[in-house]
């Protein structure tokens, strides 16, 4: 399936993810939400209290950063974006100790903090014995922004909305984008044509209307459609939140099961977890959301946005406490999952056809191609990228060095058959490729049943092999265009020249 992009220049959909990250360093992305802090209380628990059944923390010392929507503000820093933040407060301590924090991020943060002095400003304390949560204690007001609060925090999202790329909402249900707020702040963002990423709260779906994208987890898909996610009807459910309530896409994040993106009707596209270790989730959907929003501000297709906020998750999700990515960690990351990710494309049959029973029971749209690759040039690329547009997932069948001598001759392969495998898997147009040693890849087709069949346009329809085969059980067959002037035996022909 295709995956189209945000409208913004830069980065081609099937750009590297390092690339991505590259471009996130000085782009402005706009943050309005819920506004907390963490204290983290952390200590020994070794013994059990006289008086009831509970363990005693012995204190060693007390940390506080901050939440909720902060946390995505300091998420978005890290990555190296710009911040333009707007948030309500109370009149308190604890709203002294966000000011001084959000100092503390430095120039690239700009925060315009609106006291509501009817509020209470959010304190979520957390009690740790070692890396183990025994507690956790909320101090708060949920109820909707004052008149007064109200007008000011719309008037100073107006003032800073034009200069951001991407506006990110984070609800967290205590009140900042309640009354009608949200919808107030969707429409400046789209009156400006831009796009806006909510991290959503509670059942009512309907106020973030309009979003380009919203985050939801399993529980809170299933409140807003009013009714549990079984397991295996998540992609079915996250497509049917999209079309009620009007969502350019959804992200829906499942954690150690990783994420689904929903973008238009053509399928899903499932995202495994990037996790090595989890040691604490808090604060892990803060990550996603300035992930993707970095990511699309500097320009990446949403697919390629949500993959690199899948693996800033799986990197956070490792440390205790409401954490950050940094870049430096992120870009580490990606070129380690990049080269495990190109590994894990090199199936055999067996292997594949498991893959492929796999991605369609995520409603995934398998597409299938084949050819000899053996040097990969820009007509390769364009059958490959045209064919990955016709599909959720793509499988190519690359014959054998044997098999490519007796099509093409002595002297031919130029590259071995696990050269060109590993150039193949290490195209983000591929997800899988497949070894055949036969004449045709009439037995790889019976085997993983592709829904889509895709072929250059050098070929007429009756000369696919395969073709009826895929007719028969409701597939259809492409023919995509060719790159003039490309072909290996051209390319070897020029060498030879």
């Amino acid at each position: 399936m295709s995956t189209p992009g945000t409208g913004a220049p830069g980065v081609n959909a099937s750009a590297p993810l390092a690339q991505v990250l590259h471009r996130i360093e000085g782009v402005a992305v706009g943050c309005v939400g819920d506004l907390m802090l963490d204290r983290y209380v952390h200590g020994a628990a070794e013994r059990i209290s006289p008086e009831a059944p509970v363990p005693v923390l012995r204190v060693e010392r007390t940390t506080a950063m901050l939440g909720g929507a902060g946390n995505v503000v300091r998420n978005l820093a890290a990555l190296g974006a710009r911040v333009r933040f707007a948030a309500l407060l109370g009149a308190d301590p604890a709203a002294r100790a966000i000011r001084d924090l959000l100092a503390a991020e430095g120039d690239g943060v700009h925060s315009e903090l609106i006291v509501d002095a009817a509020r209470t400003t959010t304190v979520k304390t957390r009690f740790l014995a070692g890396a183990q949560q025994l507690l956790r204690c909320d101090d708060e007001s949920t109820e909707p922004a004052s008149a007064e609060a109200r007008a000011a925090l719309l008037a100073a999202v107006e003032g800073w909305c034009d200069g951001c790329a991407v506006v990110v909402l984070s609800d967290y249900a205590k009140g900042a984008l309640a009354g009608g707020i949200a919808a107030e702040l969707i429409a400046i963002a789209r009156a400006r044509d831009i796009p806006v990423v909510v991290d959503p709260k509670g059942t009512d779906f309907a106020r973030y209307r309009g979003a380009r994208v919203v985050t939801p987890n399993r529980r809170e898909l299933g409140l807003a459609l009013g009714t549990p996610i079984a397991p295996g009807e998540e992609a079915a459910a996250a497509t049917a939140l999209r079309r009620r309530f009007g969502f350019g896409a959804v992200l829906l994040t499942l954690g150690r099961d990783g994420m689904i993106l929903i973008d238009g009707d053509d399928g899903a596209i499932a995202l495994p977890t990037d996790a090595r270790e989890v040691f604490d989730v808090s604060g892990a959907g803060d990550t996603v959301v300035a992930g993707l929003a970095a990511a699309l501000a500097a320009g990446a297709g949403l697919a390629d946005a949500a993959a690199l906020a899948n693996t800033a998750a799986g990197i956070v999700v490792g440390k205790v406490g409401t954490a950050v990515v940094r870049a430096a960690e992120l870009a580490r990351a990606l070129r380690h999952s990049e080269r495990l990710q190109a590994d894990e494309k090199l199936l055999d049959l067996p292997t594949a056809t498991e893959r492929v029973e796999g991605w369609r029971r995520l409603g995934l749209r398998v597409g299938f191609t084949n050819g000899c690759f053996d040097l990969v040039h820009p007509g390769h690329v364009s059958l490959l990228n045209q064919a990955r547009a016709a599909c959720g997932r793509l499988v190519v069948g690359l014959n054998t060095d044997a098999s490519v001598a007796r099509l093409k001759g002595p002297g031919r392969p130029i590259q071995g058959e696990a050269a060109r495998a590993t150039v193949l898997a290490s195209m983000a147009a591929v997800d899988a490729v497949v070894l055949f040693g036969e004449e045709t890849p009439i037995e790889l087709i019976r085997a993983l049943r592709p829904d889509v069949l895709i072929k250059g346009a050098d070929y007429r329809l009756e000369q696919v092999v395969g073709a009826d085969l895929v007719h028969g059980w409701g597939g259809r067959v492409l023919l995509a265009e060719l790159a003039p002037g490309h072909s290996t035996t051209a390319t070897l022909a020029g060498l030879e020249r």
